[in-house]
């Protein structure tokens, strides 16, 4: 399947939050010190290539992320707004690869590059549940 022609580079995507202690290093297991997580930042990229991605795909179909390699540049304390941005650079068949930054209120905070596939979810959950009954 190739992609939908509405799906191209220019298009982008956002996800933001403030951030609490829930969203912390400690709370998630990633370090000691209470500012954001290096998992809740690349789980926002996420939800913001997700935001980009999938209003375009058929009915029927959804993005999987498949390569994520960012930088975790910056802390952000308790409190502090936090939004991530995913932008189309390239569509390759089913693939889509963006480019992702973070910022709080102050400054960047992470950045990198992001792939996604495109899957039809109903064959994609068939192979999941043949693969878990062997």
């Amino acid at each position: 399947m190739d992609l939908p022609a509405k799906l191209k580079p220019g298009l982008s995507g956002h996800a933001e939050l403030i951030v609490g202690e829930e969203h912390t290093a400690p709370r998630v297991g990633s370090g000691l010190v209470h500012v954001l997580a290096t998992p809740v930042m690349i789980n926002l990229f996420e939800a913001a290539a997700l935001d980009a991605v999938d209003r375009h795909l058929p009915e029927g179909y959804q993005s999987l992320g498949t390569i994520l390699n960012v930088r975790h540049i910056a802390a952000t304390p308790v409190g502090m707004k936090v939004r991530a941005t995913a932008d189309i650079v390239k569509v390759e068949g089913r693939t889509v690869f963006l480019k992702v930054e973070a910022e709080d209120e102050r400054e960047l905070i992470g950045d990198g590059v992001h792939e996604r596939v495109a899957v039809n979810v109903e064959k994609f959950s068939q192979r999941v549940a043949k693969k878990s009954a062997s």
